[in-house]
C-alpha cells in the first residue's frame, strides 16, 4: 500500500538510515527522484574488533560512501554502540540467562533505529527518517497505521511492531511496493554499486558468525543434563541459553536401544533444574500448544482495540498469519488463544498481531499453555 500522506512540501528533508547494502541505497534513490533532500546516515551499533572477521562495518561505510557520491547527496556518520550496548544487548544477555530467546531486531528497531537515529535526524534538521524496511504507513481518519508490504516473504512488520505514532508520522517506507527482484533491478538500472551485494543475514549485531561461538564470549557455559519426558538421561548440554524451542539441530544426543531413530527436538528448558527437555519427532505432541500469555504489550494506534477481540498473529518472522483471541487483563499481560495448535512457541519471541493489511501490535510471550 502507498503512503497515503499529502505530497511534502518542497525541500523536504529527509534522512536515510544507509547501511551500504542495496535496499536502503534504492531507499535513497527513490526519495531522490521524488523530489526530496537527501542526506544519508550509516550507523555503527556495534564495537567489533578491528580484526574480526566477521564484523563488515569499515566495508559497508566504504559502501555507503560510494553510493553517496554516486547520487550525489551528503554522508553523515553516527556511533550509536553505546546506546545499542546499553539498551538492547544487555537484555539480550538477560533474557537469555533466564531462558528465554529474546528477539534483539525488535528492540534494535525501536531504541536505535526510531528512537536514537531519529533524535540525530531532528538535530541534522530532517523532516523525515526514512529506510529500507519491507513495510508501509497509511494515513486514515487521523491514525497512522503500519502496513504489510507487498512482497509478503520479505514483509518485516513482525520487527516494527513496537513503533508508535510519533514514529510513524516521521517515518518513510519507499520500498513498501517492490519486490526483492524489483529492488535489484532498479539498482542495476541505475548502476547504484551495490545492486549484486549479497543481502546480510543473521541478527544485526552478530553478522553471520556462529551463534553459539558469539554467545560464549559473552555468558559462561552452565553445563546440565539432556533429558526425555521421563527423566531419563540422554547427554549433557553446555547452557539452555545455547537452545531454543523447536531446535534440531546440536542435540548431540546419539542412538539409544530405548528410543525409535526419529529425530530429537527441543521441548522445554526447565532453568531451577538446568535440564533441556527433548522429544522425538517434529509433531510431538509436547511441541504444541494453542494458548500462551504475553506481556509488554504495546499497540500501533496507542491502545488496543477493545479488551477482548480476534485477529491473526504470528510468532515468528514468515511464519503464516494464524486465527486467534486476545484478552487484555488490568495488570497488562495479554492471554491469546489459538484457533489451532501452534508449533514451537517460545517465551521471549514476540506474538504480533494484524487485522487485515495492518500490524496492529504486538508482545513478548511469557509463558506457554498446553493444548486445550
Amino acid at each position: 500500500m502507498p503512503d497515503s500522506r499529502p505530497a511534502p512540501p518542497e525541500d523536504t528533508h529527509v534522512i536515510v538510515g544507509l547501511s551500504g547494502g542495496v535496499d536502503s541505497a534504492v531507499t535513497a534513490l527513490l526519495l531522490q527522484q521524488q523530489g526530496y533532500r537527501v542526506t544519508a546516515l550509516f550507523m555503527k551499533n556495534w564495537e567489533g574488533d578491528d580484526d574480526d572477521e566477521y564484523c563488515s562495518a569499515e566495508a559497508d561505510l566504504a559502501d555507503a560512501g560510494a553510493i553517496c557520491e554516486m547520487l550525489d547527496i551528503p554522508l553523515e556518520t553516527a556511533n550509536f554502540a553505546n546506546e545499542y550496548w546499553r539498551d538492547v544487548f544487555t537484555h539480550f544477555l538477560d533474557e537469555h540467562l533466564a531462558g528465554r530467546t529474546p528477539n534483539p531486531d525488535i528492540l534494535c528497531n525501536r531504541e536505535i533505529k526510531f528512537k536514537a537515529f531519529l533524535q540525530l535526524a531532528e538535530q541534522l534538521g530532517g523532516d523525515y527518517i526514512a529506510t529500507g524496511h519491507y513495510a508501509g504507513i497509511s494515513h486514515q481518519g487521523g491514525e497512522y497505521q503500519l502496513t504489510m508490504a507487498a512482497d509478503q516473504n520479505k514483509d518485516q512488520t513482525y520487527f516494527l511492531y513496537m513503533l508508535g505514532q510519533p514514529q510513524l508520522a516521521k517515518a518513510l517506507f519507499p520500498l513498501s511496493d517492490l519486490s526483492k527482484p524489483e529492488i535489484r533491478r532498479i539498482a542495476n538500472e541505475h548502476q547504484l554499486p551495490v545492486a549484486d551485494k549479497k543481502d546480510s543475514t543473521g541478527i544485526c549485531f552478530i553478522g553471520e558468525r556462529p551463534f553459539k561461538e558469539f554467545l560464549g564470549e559473552h555468558l559462561p557455559d552452565q553445563p546440565g543434563d539432556i533429558v526425555d519426558t521421563d527423566g531419563n538421561h540422554l547427554g549433557r548440554h553446555n547452557g539452555l541459553m545455547y537452545y531454543t524451542i523447536g531446535q534440531r539441530q546440536g542435540l548431540g544426543i546419539g542412538g539409544s536401544r530405548h528410543h525409535s531413530e526419529e529425530p530429537w527436538f527441543v521441548a522445554q528448558k526447565l532453568i531451577d533444574s538446568n535440564q533441556l527437555i527433548v522429544v522425538q519427532g517434529h509433531d510431538h505432541p509436547r511441541l504444541f500448544a494453542d494458548r500462551l500469555t504475553a506481556i509488554e504489550p504495546h499497540w500501533v494506534a496507542g491502545q488496543p482495540p477493545t479488551s477482548e477481540f480476534e485477529c491473526l498473529a504470528r510468532c515468528r518472522h514468515r511464519q503464516p498469519l494464524e486465527s486467534c483471541r486476545v484478552t487484555v487483563g488490568n495488570n497488562g499481560t495479554l492471554e491469546v488463544m489459538f484457533d489451532q495448535p501452534q508449533r514451537a512457541l517460545t517465551p521471549g519471541q514476540s506474538v504480533v498481531f494484524y487485522r487485515g493489511n495492518c500490524c496492529i501490535g504486538g508482545a513478548v510471550i511469557d509463558r506457554v499453555g498446553p493444548t486445550s
